[in-house]
């Protein structure tokens, strides 16, 4: 049976910025499809990579938060959840609300796709939370 828990867990880490458990949730190399969120085109990545964008950009916010649920499995290696992420900076917030589609490859994600529903809140926040999380004692 798949492990349904591990885009949950993964997500929970983001937030603490756990970084070490995040890594264990991926596999080596990562299809990663944020283009609903962000245009351009879906990319394979390394995951240690991938660690080194998230970690350079979300200890810049105050807080994040994504929340998920139900995850249930659909195909072979396959779950889906809905998710609402919150990001906040300041007094100004930045929602991100969609669903997660992850294939599995021994429990662990090699493919990750946000399938954006909408956005709320200050679009930019992305842009000022990375340059704050230069100076970031949070890493």
């Amino acid at each position: 049976m798949t492990d349904t828990t591990v885009i949950t867990r993964m997500l929970f880490a983001i937030d603490a910025l756990d970084w070490a458990t995040v890594r264990k949730c991926l596999a080596d190399q990562v299809e990663l499809d944020y283009t609903s969120l962000f245009g351009g085109e879906p990319q394979t990545i390394a995951a240690d990579t991938l660690l080194e964008q998230w970690s350079g950009l979300l200890p810049g916010f105050d807080a994040t938060q994504h929340l998920t649920g139900p995850v249930v499995e659909t195909a072979d290696d396959r779950i889906e959840t809905h998710v609402r992420a919150v990001h906040v900076l300041g007094d100004e917030v930045w929602g991100v609300h969609g669903h997660y589609v992850a294939d599995l490859r021994d429990d662990r994600i090699c493919a990750l796709t946000l399938r954006l529903f909408y956005q709320d809140g200050n679009r930019d926040l992305p842009a000022a939370a990375l340059e704050r999380a230069k100076t970031s004692p949070r890493h």
